[in-house]
């Protein structure tokens, strides 16, 4: 024992020096390092009392600077949710306060270096809820002839509720539907607005219900109807063409009389007056004026506009023993080509095909450049008429032998 008195602080500093080493080996071996932490860390809000309201902007987000082994690192990094940065807003009261960030790591060891923003300001207002009489409105005008009548809501009133300062400033809740040229009962989701007293919406308060259903009713007055129009046509195309389309503008009309009989007693169309097609080979457009009895008139324009379409019928022709022309030709040199004519045919508008000539098509083989020798070439097949396309040559290549010069 007295041996052992003696000799404990040999022991003790013998075992400081062995920590010493001991610490020295493990900080070589995994050294820490202080980095900015590369994940975005989602600023949380806790413990919020639910009559109170969060308002203003404070940040969503913050900055870590911290310290940790190189191996405490690579568990940071794998996995982001060992960090979390919260707020704690228990037992605050309504006003402005300036709070410092908690950091929570579940890693260990870590130590928290810096934190951006060190402070976050936040403003707690005291929740408010009011309820307000929807206050309904159109916009723009039905159609001619037709009128709206009462609205019909699936609900009156909504609840506004939100921060006290935004509550107060609402002046009245608001449902809008545009109405303009309606031609029939309009139903309809459509959202609500808080308003204030100069008219503007007002963000940041949450409206129960947010939307509300509307049917509104839009009917026609008495001594009004709608009408389809119908386009009358005389006379045929010209020969070698048809009709591609009859469209006319608008396709519906609206008619009015002092007396409702006569405009229940028409029929559901109203005619055009006669539109000429004979002889026609291109596009219509045209003005027309409409067909009605006395004491019937149309609301609007008096005119309506009717485009045709025609198009020249498509057709093929087949020509046969068509010659061929050799172009290109090196002086003194032979040629024998096989077949000398060719078949072909041609596809395009029957009017084009009905009057093409021979005169108007080009069948040749350009052999420039080429000297003594046997080849398949393809004949090149040109029309002087626009439109008319070649479909298939018969045969698709010819024999061309180019012989040198007869030697004396």
């Amino acid at each position: 024992m007295n041996w052992f008195l003696r000799n404990v602080r040999t022991f003790g500093l013998a075992f400081a020096l062995a920590l010493v080493v001991w610490i020295s080996a493990v900080v070589a071996a995994d050294p820490d390092e202080t980095r900015v932490y590369p994940h975005a860390v989602t600023l949380e809000m806790v413990g919020q009392d639910p009559s109170m309201v969060l308002t203003g902007k404070p940040p969503t987000q913050v900055t870590l600077t911290l310290r940790a082994p190189r191996s405490v690192w690579e568990q940071l990094t794998a996995s982001p949710d060992q960090v979390r940065v919260v707020i704690d807003l228990a037992g605050l009261a309504a006003g402005e306060h300036a709070l410092t960030p908690q950091v929570q790591v579940n890693a260990r060891p870590v130590r928290v270096v810096a934190v951006s923003p060190e402070k976050t300001t936040v403003f707690l207002e005291p929740l408010a809820t009011q309820v307000f009489d929807i206050h309904f409105e159109t916009t723009g005008e039905p159609a001619i002839g037709y009128q709206a009548g009462s609205p019909a809501l699936d609900v009156r009133r909504v609840t506004v509720s939100g921060p006290q300062s935004l509550v107060e400033q609402v002046s009245l809740v608001q449902a809008r539907i545009a109405l303009a040229n309606a031609r029939a009962t309009l139903e309809s989701a459509i959202p609500v607005q808080a308003l204030d007293a100069n008219g503007q919406a007002i963000s940041g308060l949450t409206l129960t219900p947010a939307q509300i259903k509307v049917s509104l009713p839009v009917t026609q007055q008495g001594g009004y109807r709608d009408l389809a129009v119908k386009v009358l046509v005389r006379g045929q195309v010209a020969d070698g063409y048809r009709l591609t389309s009859i469209s006319v503008f608008p396709p519906t009309i609206t008619v009015y009389s002092g007396d409702p009989a006569l405009v229940n007693n028409l029929p559901g169309y109203v005619e055009t007056e006669a539109l000429n097609l004979s002889g026609a080979s291109q596009q219509i457009e045209r003005l027309l004026s409409l067909t009605l009895p006395s004491g019937v008139s149309v609301v609007g324009d008096q005119t309506v506009l009717v485009q045709v379409g025609v198009a020249a019928i498509e057709g093929s022709l087949a020509l046969n023993n068509m010659q061929v022309t050799l172009v290109g030709l090196a002086p003194g040199l032979s040629v024998q080509i096989a077949p000398e004519t060719l078949d072909i045919i041609l596809t395009g508008p029957l009017p084009f095909l009905d009057g093409l000539t021979a005169a108007q098509i080009e069948i040749t083989i350009d052999v420039t450049g080429l000297g003594a020798g046997t080849y398949q070439l393809t004949p090149e097949v040109k029309i002087l008429v626009s439109d008319i396309q070649v479909q298939s040559i018969n045969p698709a290549t010819v024999e061309v032998i180019i012989a040198p010069p007869a030697t004396p």
